[in-house]
């Protein structure tokens, strides 16, 4: 019998199973193509948030766990995975300017704001502003991520890949049973794909579609990653990531002209050289009303569990949650109560 069969291999599926190995539990993991958001994610770890310059959700102690995370995952794949790259926020005003300084002066915002104040250096940008450094960011590719991993299961015999059936899954108070897979619990990690899932469709994962193109600009010249309105991201081969937008309808996979549309008009507000758009994805984010992950244990099964919700910081997310989902499973610690899926029980299961 397994420890553990684990359900989606993005971001959260990926991140369990690290924590799994590194404790010594046997796994299998069961995954498709249907969802493709860590996939097409930008990859960015930056704990602030740089519309209203705040700190993202418990992002310093979540920054914490995901480097030696991150450090460890490229020297057991064999493959680069985390470029560190300052991210310049781009001024509009001078009013934003007095807003960054005073962000900076608050308690944790301190440590990743710098208080210098970067004129603009690039041609190609228009900028008459300046910028605002964060520090400690980079990018994981998250591309890499998944596709090096996936190699790796098939290569410990430890990936199943089709969408799992649920007619095929029984469960009991000992065990959970899918076609020949015995395990002592399962792990949904399923992204997106939790809607479909009769045992954790009650909770209020809403999905927001998100598009990123791909340019290649041999004129830009930034090796930095630069937010103003959209985000470019430096990738090899004078090719940059933009993005990304935000769509609460559209739940499809399908790139959109509008999207692709309303990045290119938002882009050309700063970005001033010419350049070919050579790459257009699109994934839909994991995303809940209260903007905190879904963690934790089914309400009438013991054995079903939930990874889930990570909107679009799973980068940094995903190390932090995994380890307290495991530490609540195996060791019976409290889970973050922020995350945990009680805060949703009583309004779907009053008895």
């Amino acid at each position: 019998m397994l420890d553990y069969i684990v359900v989606g291999l993005g971001l959260a599926g990926i991140s369990f199973c690290e924590v799994l190995e590194k404790e010594g539990k046997s796994f299998v993991v069961i995954t498709d193509e249907s969802q493709q958001a860590s996939q097409v994610a930008g990859g960015l770890y930056n704990p602030v948030i740089l519309k209203r310059f705040t700190m993202a959700w418990k992002a310093k102690q979540q920054l914490l766990d995901a480097k030696p995370f991150y450090q460890s995952l490229e020297n057991k794949l064999g493959v680069k995975l985390d470029y560190e790259l300052p991210v310049l926020r781009k001024f509009a005003s001078i009013e934003e300017q007095n807003l960054w300084f005073e962000a900076a002066d608050r308690p944790d915002l301190d440590y990743f704001l710098s208080t210098k104040l970067l004129p603009n250096s690039n041609p190609v940008i228009d900028a008459p502003h300046g910028f605002g450094q964060v520090k400690y960011t980079g990018r994981i590719d998250t591309a890499a991520l998944v596709r090096s991993y996936k190699s790796y299961l098939k290569r410990t015999d430890s990936l199943l890949e089709e969408s799992l059936d649920f007619d095929e899954l029984s469960i009991s108070s000992e065990q959970v049973a899918y076609k020949s897979l015995t395990a002592k619990n399962i792990v949904f990690a399923s992204g997106y794909g939790l809607k479909q899932n009769p045992y954790f469709g009650y909770l209020p994962l809403n999905g927001t579609k998100g598009e990123l193109l791909v340019i290649h600009a041999p004129d830009y010249k930034e090796e930095k990653v630069i937010k103003s309105s959209v985000f470019t991201i430096p990738m090899e081969n004078d090719k940059y990531l933009v993005g990304a937008t935000y769509k609460w309808k559209d739940k499809t996979n399908e790139p959109t002209e509008a999207a692709k549309n309303e990045l290119l008009e938002k882009l050309q507000t700063f970005l001033t050289c010419d350049f070919e758009v050579v790459g257009h994805v699109a994934g839909i984010r994991p995303t809940v009303t209260d903007r905190r992950p879904l963690v934790g244990r089914h309400p009438e099964h013991e054995n079903l569990y939930v990874l889930n919700g990570f909107g679009s910081r799973g980068v940094l997310i995903g190390p932090y949650a995994s380890k307290q989902l495991f530490d609540y499973i195996e060791n019976e610690s409290e889970l973050d109560p922020e995350m945990n899926i009680q805060r949703f029980t009583k309004k779907h299961f009053p008895n």
